[in-house]
């Protein structure tokens, strides 16, 4: 790697790759290093279980890659990506044989009985997520962007009101239905955090919002697909991609007067070295880490069994039961312990996508919130929690591949101790993610784009998008 180039980013994650697009728009010459031999972090899907089987390595539902203005603007379909909406976004569905549902339409957001009927609005929900939905144009810069001045005050501010709430108080204050209560813990549980935690409201809006704005959907073969749309953009753009090479230190590096990280804090501060200071560095290795995923894929026979078909229109299932349950279940990742009853994410994509699975079969995509480096073993606890509500569904498994967090930060290192959210979401580390500086470091010309940054996790490309905009900023 002897060619000087106008800028490096390290890691081709989302963020990476978005930001070598917004510098390669500016006609800068852009090289990408990857370590592993595939380019996308968690936008990669693999055969996991058996042959013909196609599975998401980590990300597979993408609810703020086309909820958010940057990846819009991006000329992805023609570049091979195709985007699949399911009939619904979000099903939860609750013991009583009801299941809440998130639909694209708030009038038509609600509960579906086990006849199939459904019961909407829920006019408590509707009141809570509608101005966030009719405001969502004039806020999303504030929301998703880095702490600043607000460029819409009334808006953010109201939006801000609820935001910091935390999501057990808010859903208790602001719902009525057990349905609405649920699909809202769900929503929030998203943040890794105890629903008891300032802030955890802010997700639990954003992604309703953002489901009812464009939907939650998934990527036609897969979250490769998103990778190889940007690399296939980016190339067109001149930018030059290397994988396999992993770099221990910013000298491996050819010169280069921008260098992004699409890399954690720790990582940043081990090979950065003594190009930054001291305090700086501390600073970087003291940015915590939140609970970790313990994931399971299955290659199956047949489509889930749910108990309510409602469950079978939707691109995300959420399983953990009441308000209640699942506060109790987001609880015990913060205090050590493994959830006997664990909120569970899963998606089946199979039933929208043929190119997941041979004829007839399909592919299961689970995952839930344990202690951060945990080696404890939620297989069963997983499994027995999609038993609860599709009674039948252990028989239909033919191979199952498991992932402990151990396992997630060997194949990606930016999921230390198995984080796939890019560290703790509490409300001081979004406030200053990973340190106040945000996006710059003391070292000109070094910038951290991953999602330790802000807006933090999610397949939307906005921390390399910010990252490389500050760097434009700097370097005219």
């Amino acid at each position: 790697m002897s060619a000087a180039y106008d800028a490096v980013i390290v890691g081709s994650g989302p963020n990476g790759l978005c930001a070598a697009i917004v510098l390669a728009r500016t006609g800068r010459s852009v090289l990408v290093v990857e370590a592993n031999s595939f380019i996308g972090g968690g936008l990669h899907s693999a055969e996991l279980t058996e042959p013909g089987f196609i599975h998401d390595v980590c990300s597979a539902v993408h609810p703020l890659a086309v909820g958010t203005g940057f990846f819009r603007s991006l000329p992805l379909e023609s570049h091979g990506l195709r985007w699949i909406q399911p009939g619904l976004p979000l099903a939860h569905p609750l013991d009583s044989g009801n299941v809440a549902v998130l639909d694209r339409s708030l009038e038509r957001t609600g509960h579906i009985d086990p006849e199939g009927v459904l019961h909407a609005p829920d006019h408590a929900y509707a009141r809570l997520m509608r101005p966030i939905v009719k405001h969502w144009c004039a806020i999303e810069q504030d929301v998703l962007g880095p702490i600043g001045l607000p460029h819409h005050l009334p808006a953010t501010f109201s939006f801000g009101v609820k935001a910091l709430q935390p999501s057990a108080r808010l859903a208790r204050l602001c719902l009525r239905s057990t349905e609405s209560r649920a699909l809202f813990a769900g929503l929030a549980a998203h943040s890794f955090l105890p629903l008891s935690a300032w802030g955890t409201s802010a997700i639990a809006l954003v992604l309703g919002a953002a489901g009812h704005l464009s939907g939650w959907p998934i990527p036609m073969g897969g979250s490769r697909s998103i990778a190889s749309a940007l690399a296939s953009y980016l190339r067109g753009l001149g930018g030059k991609i290397i994988t396999g090479c992993r770099v221990r230190s910013l000298e491996e590096l050819p010169a280069a007067p921008i260098v992004l990280c699409d890399i954690g804090p720790h990582a940043l501060a081990e090979i950065a070295g003594s190009r930054l200071p001291l305090n700086f560095r501390r600073a970087l290795q003291r940015y915590r880490y939140g609970a970790a995923a313990f994931k399971l894929d299955w290659a199956l026979r047949e489509p889930i069994p749910w108990r309510n078909s409602a469950c079978r229109r939707a691109g995300t299932v959420h399983i953990g039961g009441t308000l209640e349950e699942i506060i109790d279940s987001e609880s015990a990742p913060a205090r050590g312990v493994h959830a006997e009853k664990p909120f569970v994410l899963l998606s089946q994509p199979s039933l929208f996508d043929s190119l997941r699975a041979p004829g007839g079969c399909h592919t299961g995509w689970a995952y839930c919130h344990v202690p951060n480096a945990s080696n404890g073993d939620m297989t069963a606890k997983i499994e027995a929690q999609v038993e609860r509500f599709a009674p039948g569904f252990r028989d239909l498994i033919l191979a199952r591949s498991v992932r402990n967090p151990a396992d997630l930060e060997r194949d990606n290192a930016n999921l230390v101790g198995g984080d796939i959210a890019g560290g703790s979401t509490n409300l001081w580390q979004l406030l200053r993610r990973p340190t106040s500086r945000a996006y710059r470091t003391p070292a000109r010309g070094l910038y951290l784009c991953s999602a330790s940054t802000p807006p933090g996790a999610g397949v939307h490309g906005l921390c390399g998008m910010f990252a490389a905009q500050a760097a434009v900023k700097d370097f005219g």
